[in-house]
């Protein structure tokens, strides 16, 4: 299994790492699979070539506005000549190259920009190349559903606040023991439950025996989204005053019209 900064291509572990918002992906770990025992003398190679001199410095052309142009042309004049080597260190120093960077130690390699490294891979196999691209793009598919997850999440945990926030103003006895207290919170949130799901949080740890945690744990995003919006309009209508049975009438109504709206009519029926 993957770790949480590598990636599996073709059974070979690429390193990967965030500088700054932007993904860069170890070519000396691509390197590998042309060379296992050097694969630095296979990027040292590369960098020889005057294509990648050129890719290298039109990307950084395009995205680097420190990019020193006169040294790119010196380097560029040199590329493909029999005596002509060029380091990544020494690319990187000389025009304050961002597309690549060079890392020590147990996590060490040359790193670059998906960018770039892409056209490493396609120069080592193209094959390669293509299950790199795949996988990579399958890697940040997934995190982007994971950030969509966790801030619905957050957001929920911060409605959850103003809700409970709004039972304690409105709704607790003065001097009440923390027992009565969580009795109350426990009828606001079913509240909410029987609003969403058409039953309180016992009915459904009582209909699901086998399933761990609650019946929160298991809504949809569309779902989450839902509550998130019905525990602000509660707090809202208990500051108001609204008493809990036209509450629930009320909630259950709206969130038959949003879920209506996120994912279509699915036959949700109105409390009466």
């Amino acid at each position: 299994m993957a770790k949480k900064n590598e990636i599996i291509v073709k059974d070979v572990s690429i390193k990967t790492m965030n500088v700054n918002g932007v993904d860069y992906i170890c070519i000396t770990d691509i390197a590998k699979q042309k060379n296992d025992i050097d694969p630095n003398g296979v990027v040292a190679n590369w960098m020889r070539n005057r294509n990648t001199i050129e890719y290298l410095g039109l990307w950084e052309t395009l995205h680097n506005a420190n990019f020193n142009p006169l040294e790119f042309e010196g380097f560029r004049k040199e590329a493909g000549l029999n005596a002509f080597t060029l380091s990544p260190t020494r690319w990187i120093e000389a025009t304050n190259a961002i597309g690549l960077v060079s890392k020590s130690g147990r996590y060490g390699g040359t790193y670059a920009v998906s960018d770039i490294a892409f056209k490493f891979a396609n120069w080592v196999s193209v094959e390669f190349e293509l299950y790199l691209v795949m996988e990579f793009q399958r890697l940040k598919a997934k995190e982007r559903e994971m950030i969509g997850w966790t801030a619905k999440r957050e957001l929920s945990k911060i409605n959850y606040r103003i809700h409970t926030d709004a039972i304690k103003s409105h709704l607790i006895p003065e001097e009440v023991t923390k027992e009565q207290a969580n009795i109350i919170y426990a009828e606001e949130a079913d509240v909410l439950n029987v609003a969403m799901f058409g039953m309180t949080a016992k009915q459904w740890r009582e209909a699901n025996p086998e399933l761990k945690g609650n019946i929160r744990d298991y809504a949809t995003i569309n779902e989450l989204i839902c509550l998130s919006n019905m525990e602000n309009i509660n707090a809202v209508l208990i500051n108001d005053g609204v008493p809990q049975s036209e509450r629930l009438v009320k909630l259950n109504q709206i969130a038959i019209q949003q879920m209506r709206i996120l994912e279509g009519d699915n036959g949700r029926n109105l409390l009466k």
